[in-house]
């Protein structure tokens, strides 16, 4: 009872002082692209549409997706051969994300890979992944996990073919979109961090407010015009809010000063997936759809934990060089729970069989990686006059290149056996 007591007085102060500085990221940065003239937000294919072609049998082989691998168990391990890309080679890293520019001394991170228990994570492949989206609008939707995953496949794509930013909009450039002209493919940013209609707090708004039967018209609006969703969400759901269903409030989480019941954030979390979810397969799940042909795919990205060890404005927020060993530290409390409503959530969709469905299963790897993220290395040589009384910390985002390249790695081995349930 005193646990459960010094629990409840605890956790909301550790959303107030160490997640916020994943908010502040998100807004204080710019890209570092050059510039390209704006177009419409349209998603709509070029006039120079090119015919699908599917794959030859030699790239995707049937049989080897027979036996489903269970991505979330397995353990890093030392792998020599390094990133596909550098900070050098790619234009498309966030400043807060790029570490070696930013002085970061150590090297280590970048050599270790996933080996899940049960087969090989093969290397990406930036063709592969090119050839299955030939002809393909991918949308990214969600917070800025979403936007440091999807830069992490900018920047593997782009060791094979370049792409254009063919446009960006809102603050920090929240809504973005790449064309990748040797394939006809188009990949792009949603910023939505609750995926259903929400308000943001600010500086005069100090809790969120969700509406959790309304999807965020934002990136619905255009999901017709979509060919694959990423979906990826979790820490804003940590922070104070109000929550709105059918048209009355249904309760808060942590929100002093109002005469609201606490409901905490797992079960909302739920409701707002499956109400994206819904909205999706009723855009897209008609019957004049054929699942995974002239339907839509979907990837629901689980969650993944952050490693603050202290203070985020103190030197040594997240200062491990290393992974976890296996078996070292397990998955547990807030980050397994937020994992076991997106996976539920998902299980229940796939029930349906009306669109095809995938958790991104990354909440164990990401777990195990406290050394993926930037730190104090968010800013540009942080330590060039010394250790300051306040040093920024980033524990939340990753490295780029980093652990988050093995995100999706996964996602294209999803996307391969996809397209072998397509030639079967």
């Amino acid at each position: 009872m005193r646990t459960s007591h010094f629990f409840n007085k605890f956790l909301p102060w550790t959303i107030f002082y160490i997640l916020p500085v994943a908010m502040f990221l998100l807004y204080f940065y710019h890209l570092t692209l050059s510039a390209s003239p704006k177009t419409e937000f349209s998603h709509s294919k070029p006039k120079n549409f090119i015919s699908y072609s599917s794959l030859s049998a030699d790239t995707v082989k049937r049989k080897a997706y027979e036996n489903q691998c269970d991505y979330f168990k397995g353990e890093w391990i030392k792998d020599s051969a390094g990133p596909l890309y550098n900070d050098t080679t790619c234009g498309m890293i966030k400043e807060g994300r790029n570490c070696i520019k930013h002085g970061r001394p150590d090297t280590d991170y970048l050599y270790w890979r996933w080996k899940p228990n049960q087969c090989n994570l093969p290397r990406f492949d930036p063709n592969t992944f090119l050839k299955l989206i030939k002809n393909k609008h991918i949308a990214f939707v969600g917070d800025s996990l979403a936007r440091n995953q999807l830069e992490s496949l900018l920047c593997m794509l782009s060791t094979s073919s370049i792409p254009n930013l063919v446009y960006q909009n809102g603050k920090d450039n929240e809504f973005s979109k790449w064309y990748f002209s040797s394939h006809n493919a188009s990949v792009s940013l949603y910023w939505s961090p609750f995926l259903v209609q929400g308000i943001e707090k600010s500086s005069t708004r100090p809790n969120n407010e969700l509406y959790l039967d309304h999807v965020d018209e934002k990136w619905a609006k255009d999901i017709n015009q979509m060919d694959m969703i990423v979906l990826s969400i979790g820490h804003w759901f940590l922070l104070p809010a109000i929550y709105h269903e059918g048209g009355s409030i249904l309760g808060c989480h942590y929100c002093q000063g109002f005469n609201y019941t606490e409901i905490g954030f797992y079960g909302v979390l739920g409701k707002a997936v499956r109400t994206s979810l819904n909205s999706i397969i009723d855009m897209r799940g008609n019957n004049n759809n054929v699942k995974g042909k002239n339907g839509i795919d979907v990837i629901v990205t689980t969650f993944a934990p952050h490693h603050f060890e202290g203070d985020w404005d103190k030197a040594g927020a997240c200062p491990k060089t290393e992974p976890y060993k296996n078996g070292e530290k397990e998955v547990d409390g807030m980050s397994s729970d937020m994992r076991k409503v997106e996976i539920e959530e998902v299980e229940s969709a796939k029930v349906k069989g009306i669109i095809r469905l995938e958790a991104l299963d990354v909440t164990k790897l990401a777990f195990l990686r406290p050394d993926g993220h930037p730190g104090p290395y968010m800013n540009y040589f942080p330590f060039a006059k010394g250790v300051g009384k306040f040093v920024q910390n980033d524990c939340v985002h990753w490295c780029l290149p980093g652990p988050i390249d093995t995100w999706n790695e996964i996602f294209l081995e999803i996307m391969k056996k996809w397209e072998g349930q397509n030639k079967s």
